[in-house]
């Protein structure tokens, strides 16, 4: 059975894949990670992450590029922000028989591929508080609530698009294909106000077809939170902390990722953890010492 990773990238998140990768390879120096290019400028990032760390190309780029096509003949052209957001669903068509789907704007904090021994019991793990902070925001509107599309229960399970974990088989190409055409005729359940785009549409696929799902966060004890927005987290050795537990992972979802930014200067840390920073930056830091981000 082969287990991995997936992530979706261009090099336009050329640094974000690069830091990603250093963070996931700091614990985990053996796991599979495959790219799906989000579109075609992606040679440099794939090169980067293949010397780098062995990251290789998604086999059956043929298979995204029909995939990408389909989408766009199942969905009107305003109906999703972002289209090629949409590639990253390709995971349960991949090479992988379990595998965890990884966001470029994270960073772990541990073997993040110990997640998939759940799922000898489940068919779908996350590992976030969008049910307890968000609620349906950014996932679902009001009518589906009002309208019993899915129970309190199930829309207990809503999730963050970002890290989650399913094996190929739990959903096939013909569900996946209805479960689409089944979305594109209902605008009116999701939730696009703030320009998300694959979200929504994964979340309602999610809760229709794969009735055995599992949140990490939801234990008696409890986990730590994962988003950038939150300014409480600890930082020891590199590692976040939320009192006294270690983060699995942070995530700056509809947080700025930038200089000055929530974590900046940890995720700075990872981005160079095998290089030093570029010369611009350095003569930055010699002039402005004050704005300096620790390493």
């Amino acid at each position: 059975m082969s287990r991995g990773i997936y992530i979706v990238a261009n090099d336009r998140v050329y640094d974000n894949a690069i830091a990603l990768l250093n963070s996931i390879r700091s614990y985990d120096p053996e796991v599979p990670v495959f790219l799906i290019p989000f579109n075609e400028e992606y040679q440099k990032v794939a090169d980067t992450i293949n010397k780098l760390h062995n990251v290789q190309l998604f086999p059956n780029l043929e298979f995204i590029d029909q995939f990408t096509k389909k989408i766009g003949e199942i969905f009107d052209r305003d109906f999703l922000a972002l289209p090629n957001k949409m590639r990253k669903l390709a995971v349960w068509f991949g090479p992988l028989d379990e595998f965890l789907y990884i966001d470029t704007d994270i960073i772990v904090f541990n073997k993040i591929s110990d997640v998939l021994n759940k799922l000898s019991e489940v068919g779908f793990i996350c590992c976030d508080y969008h049910h307890a902070n968000e609620g349906l925001r950014n996932i679902f509107s009001p009518y589906v609530k009002e309208h019993n599309i899915f129970t309190e229960t199930e829309l207990q399970d809503v999730f963050n698009s970002g890290l989650w974990a399913s094996k190929k088989g739990a959903i096939t190409e013909q569900q996946m294909d209805e479960i689409l055409r089944e979305c594109a005729t209902h605008r009116e359940y999701f939730d696009f106000t703030q320009g998300v785009t694959d979200q929504p549409i994964l979340n309602y696929m999610v809760l229709k077809l794969i009735p055995k799902r599992y949140n990490l966060v939801k234990t008696p004890e409890g986990e730590p939170g994962s988003w950038a927005g939150s300014k409480h987290f600890q930082e020891k050795d590199h590692v976040l902390y939320d009192q006294d537990k270690r983060l699995i992972y942070l995530h700056w979802a509809g947080t700025p990722l930038k200089p000055g930014g929530a974590y900046w200067d940890l995720w700075e840390h990872y981005r160079y953890l095998h290089e030093g920073r570029p010369a611009w930056q350095r003569k930055l830091l010699r002039l402005f010492p004050f704005v300096a981000t620790r390493t």
